[in-house]
């Protein structure tokens, strides 16, 4: 028996019922290594300064999206990128991970199943794979890079929509990278020395220590 369509786990069921929780994790044991293992694929280590346009790929529905789904879209963008700008020009991170479990109460099919079978009686599944359960407005991927290579990202997070089912939107983020500061917010704060570069993301001056150690006091000193 091969695998099941995704089409089957696609809706997220019980949405007026209290959600069923199982205390003991070994009524669900054996499940399957997920398909996307990498998360971070490009120049995962590039300065937070050199990549400062950033487009996500945002869920428009409520749904589960299998790991195979999230692994051909990181495949898929990946690919289109590396021969479009250079494999060392663009940082992808995958956002959705799958933690939910899917499960499959096998049933046999062959010939007098219905004398074999038990029916819906013991009829807890067993794992067949993993999702992960997204929200609307959810981002499911990023991928950052230069303002230089803006419509080549988003063709290829357009390529990349291909693998999933459902809506989804392409939206230009307003900030800096991978950073919580808008562009304009982060040039500013940069130069005043209250933002660090720490590799992929920045770091935010703590205001202790000698005031002579401090690059915030020593810019503030030069303007006056």
């Amino acid at each position: 028996m091969g695998r099941r369509p995704a089409r089957c786990y696609r809706y997220v069921y019980q949405k007026n019922k209290p959600h069923i929780k199982y205390i003991k994790s070994r009524y669900c044991r054996g499940v399957p290594e997920s398909k996307i293992r990498i998360y971070d694929v490009g120049a995962k280590k590039a300065p937070v300064d050199l990549f400062p346009f950033v487009a996500h790929l945002v869920c428009d529905e409520k749904q589960q999206i299998s790991s195979e789904a999230l692994e051909a879209c990181r495949v898929a963008v990946n690919k289109h990128l590396t021969k479009t700008v250079g494999k060392d020009s663009y940082h992808i991170r995958m956002r959705a991970h799958p933690f939910h479990v899917l499960r499959a109460n096998k049933m046999l099919s062959c010939a007098g199943a219905d004398r074999l079978s038990s029916g819906m009686r013991h009829s807890y599944g067993k794992p067949i794979g993993v999702a992960a359960r997204v929200d609307i407005g959810q981002i499911l991927l990023s991928v950052r890079s230069k303002d230089a290579h803006e419509g080549h990202v988003i063709e290829a997070i357009r390529r990349g929509k291909f693998k999933f089912a459902g809506r989804q939107k392409i939206l230009k983020s307003l900030k800096w990278g991978f950073t919580k500061y808008p562009r304009e917010e982060y040039v500013a704060k940069r130069r005043s020395g209250e933002l660090a570069a720490d590799g992929n993301i920045v770091k935010v001056h703590n205001r202790r220590g000698l005031l002579e150690n401090s690059v915030l006091f020593q810019s503030g000193k030069s303007k006056g």
